[in-house]
């Protein structure tokens, strides 16, 4: 079971734009093998940050409406959002390092 919670499109406002912490969204699919890759990261942050960091993953194949709202065309893409804004965006597979430093960027 994974430690990040999935978000639907109807959810999006709620848990990702109106949260207090700072949010990394995982945009995946089932099919996409580097998706499934970067799933035991995903849970390591979502672990690591209990508390100061949600941890949220978007199917977008059963979600379309908010991949075509951000302009999501690739996945995986992570989009890290602070106070209801995208303070960053990562796409393709990336190493937990990468994704921990571009976390605690913006982590107060």
């Amino acid at each position: 079971m994974s430690q990040a919670a999935e978000v639907t499109d109807s959810q999006w406002e709620d848990i990702v734009l109106q949260s207090d912490a700072p949010v990394l969204v995982d945009f995946w699919a089932e099919w996409c093998a580097p998706c499934r890759a970067m799933g035991p990261y995903v849970d390591k942050l979502a672990e690591d940050y209990e508390g100061k960091l949600k941890v949220v993953k978007i199917n977008t194949q059963d979600n379309p409406e908010v991949p075509a709202r951000y302009g999501i065309n690739a996945i995986p893409t992570f989009l890290l959002i602070k106070n209801g804004e995208v303070v960053n965006q990562m796409v393709g597979s990336r190493t937990y390092d990468d994704l921990k430093k571009t976390v605690e960027e913006h982590i107060d």
